[in-house]
């Protein structure tokens, strides 16, 4: 790795007494935790599976609901434990304030123990009914599974039940959104981590930091749209780049 953009990322950093965080899909992928869009994703791999994460596919499949319960069964989220990338932000929060938005469905942010965390595209933890919006912990949905339906109904109202989280056709929470947006407009620095930025609303988190004068770092594998208005752009392994970032700041 090369040292010019973890100094640079450090300096900014390491004056900072507050970070605006936007984590995607790569900050998970060392959990174990496949991505969707990259080389190794699952969209990648098996097109066919963005059913699942279709709203209008969801509703009108009986057969797409009972393959997006076996993933979610059986999938890598089940065991994924929080990386050293999310433990260094935690690391962070004792000598300033981070702000996370995260793509993440996956909870792990909060495990690691990250006080602050608004999840754009809701939460795997939780199922919901699509008609009459009861939750409940998504282990309970999974015990109806283990007990043999296939694709579990609403027991308040027998509507379709699918994961806390934001499928293609539903809209993000405004709350939770605009939250986001307010951090990241008031921000020291900005810190994109893991996200191929193509995703929108999320991706324009950063143009309003950007637009409000605050710099903005990119950490991931590929490049993004954003590289060209980032400060600081570092091609690699997420927690291995924050961890030299710390060692930098650590310095006397």
């Amino acid at each position: 790795m090369g040292r010019e953009p973890i100094d640079a990322a450090a300096a900014i950093l390491g004056g900072a007494s507050s970070v605006f965080v936007l984590s995607g899909a790569g900050m998970s992928t060392e959990s174990g935790i496949p991505d969707f869009r990259g080389p190794q994703g699952l969209w990648t791999k098996h097109p066919e599976a963005m059913k699942m994460f279709d709203l209008h596919a969801y509703v009108g499949s009986a057969d797409v609901r009972r393959a997006a319960w076996r993933v979610r069964r059986e999938g890598a989220m089940m065991g994924a434990e929080p990386n050293g990338g999310h433990r260094a932000l935690v690391g962070w929060e004792r000598a300033r304030e981070v702000r996370i938005a995260t793509q993440n469905i996956d909870g792990l942010h909060q495990r690691a123990g990250s006080s602050d965390v608004w999840e754009l595209h809701g939460t795997f933890w939780e199922s919901m009914c699509l008609s009459c919006d009861d939750r409940r912990p998504i282990s309970e949905t999974f015990a109806r599974l283990d007990e043999g339906e296939d694709d579990p109904l609403c027991h308040a109202c027998g509507g379709i039940l699918k994961s806390a989280t934001v499928a293609f056709g539903q809209q993000l929470d405004p709350q939770v959104i605009q939250a986001a947006a307010l951090a990241s407009a008031s921000c020291d620095v900005a810190l994109a981590l893991g996200t191929s930025l193509m995703v929108q609303p999320a991706a324009s988190l950063c143009d309003l930091a950007v637009d409000n004068g605050h710099p903005l770092i990119i950490i991931n594998a590929e490049a993004t749209p954003y590289d060209d208005v980032a400060e600081v752009v570092v091609n690699d392994v997420i927690s291995t780049s924050l961890a030299a970032i710390d060692d930098v700041i650590a310095r006397p």
